[in-house]
């Protein structure tokens, strides 16, 4: 029998694009299976072709319902992939809406640049699915409960080797979840951990992360893996002085935020602020269809809350996501209209590394305006527009095949990282017992480096840094 061994599609030494198979005997199983993101033709090469058969996978498990971990299942679908999509409840509710906007997005897109952009290197081929396409695969999603294990390949190769999962809190975002697998094989039991994306400790809304039981491989996502976030409590204090500050100068805070968690973490920090009187009473625009969608999900899952969102307001029947201040817009003509509505006012608008979505036309329209911030308020990949935004090194900025100056006020706020710095993952992984190798994904190399160097020298592990398509033996 071929020995069990591990090949990562995606997010390896790099950040996006999250799809780790795993070999064990004639099954094949996939651990996430995201978009690429980034250097837009590149990505769009990436994400078009699998490295693999879609038809010779036997179950994908599914982390949680970021794009960049679920984005390439409709894709996996139309090529002809039919076996079961694992996840928690939560995240089989986000992800249908999810995947529908992003197959509305690249339909969008698609006719945008081959009217506009014929001249540049992006080719037309068509979308990469749509949402009919992104409708049709949810028939393969199945709900399971944290903390209860479910078979994923419950006999195979004459009975010899059973398969088995079970979701653990990631606290990363909402029905996000570590995965441990549990392998029987020849009467031999291997334990095998996916921290997928690791969270923090007192975040807001959601749970803290679980400890990792007992495994003897660790896949261990390493996106922060050199680097130490700000304090969490003082995420909502930076947050009120960037607004008092641009709202004196009658500007507007345009803030990029993934329609899932981010911008639900930020609403429920503006909620507080208000009450508190802490910030002016100035318009709170949710320019995303799809962050209120997400929104109405997070109130059809407490399951996953922590006791705080109790006590804030769900004890007192409040809706935590939203106040007088807030709107949430819907349709196109709501978006255009801000663009001519002086400040000041606060925009919230997707996607959080702008590279899709109604922020890219806030930015084209409001960063040449100094009045104005461009505040971030979380991770951007590298060859994505909002790195570039925040690189202080650029002066302009390439939006929409133009140039625009960056006079607006550029600002970031780390301490609202849904990621694990370096000492949370170092803290996580030398707690695990019986460990005997950590492979690291989901990280740049020079994120990746340090952390396996101190992994090496405080648990005395094998640490392994594969790049994509290299097979790692278990």
């Amino acid at each position: 029998m071929e020995q069990m061994h591990i090949i990562p599609h995606g997010a390896a030494q790099e950040v996006t694009g999250s799809c780790h198979e795993i070999h064990v005997g004639s099954r094949r199983i996939l651990l996430d299976c995201g978009l690429f993101q980034g250097h837009r033709v590149e990505a769009a090469q990436k994400n078009a072709n699998f490295t693999f058969k879609p038809t010779d996978i036997d179950a994908v498990i599914l982390s949680h319902a970021h794009m960049d971990h679920v984005g390439r299942i409709p894709l996996l679908h139309k090529q002809g992939y039919r076996g079961p999509v694992h996840c928690t409840y939560a995240t089989k509710d986000l992800a249908a809406v999810m995947l529908k906007d992003a197959g509305y997005i690249q339909e969008k897109d698609e006719e945008f640049f081959c009217k506009h952009l014929a001249k540049s290197m992006i080719q037309c081929e068509g979308p990469l699915y749509t949402q009919e396409d992104a409708e049709a695969c949810m028939r393969l999603f199945r709900g399971q409960n944290y903390g209860e294990w479910f078979d994923i390949c419950p006999s195979a190769d004459s009975g010899q080797v059973r398969i088995r999962a079970q979701f653990l809190d990631a606290g990363h975002i909402i029905g996000a979840a570590e995965v441990v697998l549990e392998i029987l094989e020849n009467g031999t039991v291997h334990r095998l951990g996916f921290s997928a994306d690791l969270g923090r400790s007192t975040l807001p809304i959601i749970r803290d992360p679980s400890p990792m039981p007992p495994v003897e491989t660790l896949i261990c996502e390493s996106t922060y893996g050199n680097r130490r976030h700000e304090d969490i409590k003082t995420a909502t204090t930076k947050l009120r002085d960037v607004i008092v500050e641009t709202a004196h100068r009658g500007g507007k805070i345009i803030i990029p935020a993934f329609s899932l968690e981010r911008t639900q973490e930020i609403v429920y920090d503006l909620h507080l602020l208000w009450d508190a009187k802490e910030i002016p009473a100035i318009p709170i625009v949710i320019d995303s269809p799809l962050a209120s969608k997400v929104t109405d999900i997070f109130m059809k899952h407490p399951e996953c809350y922590n006791a705080e969102i109790y006590e804030q307001f769900l004890s007192r029947q409040h809706n935590p996501f939203q106040f007088s201040l807030v709107r949430y817009t819907e349709t196109v003509e709501e978006s255009k209209a801000l663009n001519g509505t002086p400040g000041p006012m606060i925009i919230m608008a997707a996607s959080g590394m702008c590279e899709a979505g109604r922020i890219r036309h806030h930015l084209k329209n409001e960063i040449g305006d100094p009045r104005n911030t461009i505040l971030a308020v979380g991770y951007m990949a590298e060859n994505t527009l909002g790195r570039r935004i925040f690189d202080p090194a650029l002066h302009d900025v390439k939006i929409f095949d133009e140039m625009y100056p960056k006079k607006a006020e550029i600002v970031s706020i780390d301490a609202y990282s849904g990621h694990a710095d370096m000492d949370d993952l170092d803290a996580y992984v030398t707690k695990i017992e019986g460990l005997k190798k950590v492979i690291l994904v989901h990280g740049e190399v020079k994120q990746m480096e340090p952390f396996a160097k101190r992994l090496m020298e405080k648990k005395g592990v094998e640490v392994m840094v594969p790049g994509r398509e290299d097979k790692v033996e278990l």
